[in-house]
């Protein structure tokens, strides 16, 4: 049987307040697949003059996945697109070459659930131009007490939209009664399970929301038992043997390709472009380290 790693997700701040829960990467598992990030957000109730504002920031390598829970965020781009996304929708933004992005609560108030993650681009797309697309239906599907919705991949006969390069699985299950499921997997993948409400029991190991499970591959089937309202998010993909550096939003085979794109964000440079009217505070990065040149 493959091994099975618990890790402990990483408590950081968001800005505003905002605490999120980071499971990808950690100094214990960088990736899942090429599921490189992975933050879970909220559950959170901002208070009625507050909410989700992240600013002006780029990304380039990478697609930023974005799965709301509960609660809306208004998502606006470089590239001129504008879109609220709700749960149950997918927004997948494909960085590539360069993009700028920023992500609000369209109103104050509001409660907030979600989960944010990155894949990172093989190298054969990480130039690609940059791209971004809505998908507001999913297939979906009930059985044994739970309800299935297929974010990204195939899984059984079922095929997800969300347009992805490398072979992955991204798969939520919610229980609507107590459920005890059998699941089959492939042997090739390696998976991730990162409990988004309740507590769950996977492979014979008990996690709450403040823990991750890693699944090496070579496992064909995979135990859940999940209480009534509780629900997973269960990743896979084949482990990604290219070479990968990532340094704060940036994604790339190698260190000077980062640290061009990093000059290039603080520099104002027009591979990025600005967000709408351009009036989102910008983000900066952190000095890169001194032996990245």
């Amino acid at each position: 049987m493959s091994a099975i790693q618990r890790i402990a997700t990483r408590e950081t701040e968001l800005g505003a307040g905002l605490s999120i829960r980071r499971a990808l990467p950690t100094r214990h598992r960088r990736m899942v697949g090429a599921w490189c990030f992975l933050d879970h957000i909220g559950p959170i109730d901002f208070a009625p003059d507050a909410g989700l504002h992240v600013g002006a920031h780029p990304h380039i390598g990478l697609q930023t996945f974005t799965w709301p829970v509960a609660g809306e965020i208004l998502h606006r781009d470089s590239l001129g697109n504008e879109q609220l996304i709700r749960p149950g929708q997918v927004n997948l933004m494909t960085a590539g070459h360069g993009i700028a992005h920023t992500e609000d609560s369209p109103q104050p108030g509001q409660h907030l659930h979600a989960a944010q993650l990155w894949i990172a681009l093989p190298p054969e797309q990480r130039d690609c131009p940059p791209d971004f697309a809505h998908y507001p239906d999913l297939p979906t599907w009930t059985t044994d007490g739970a309800r299935f919705t297929l974010l990204a991949g195939h899984y059984q006969n079922n095929h997800a939209p969300t347009r992805i390069h490398t072979p992955l699985l991204g798969l939520d299950i919610a229980a609507t009664t107590d459920a005890t499921l059998d699941l089959p997997l492939q042997t090739e993948f390696e998976y991730g399970l990162l409990p988004l409400l309740g507590h769950i029991t996977a492979a014979g190991e008990t996690l709450g929301s403040d823990e991750f499970l890693y699944l090496e591959p070579g496992r064909d089937r995979l135990q859940l038992k999940l209480p009534a309202g509780s629900k997973v998010l269960l990743l896979g993909g084949e482990p990604f043997t290219a070479p990968l550096q990532m340094w704060w939003n940036f994604v790339a085979g190698d260190r000077a390709s980062i640290a061009e794109a990093q000059r290039q964000w603080e520099n104002d440079d027009p591979r990025f472009g600005p967000v709408g009217d351009g009036s989102a505070p910008r983000l900066m990065p952190p000095p890169l380290p001194s032996t990245w040149g």
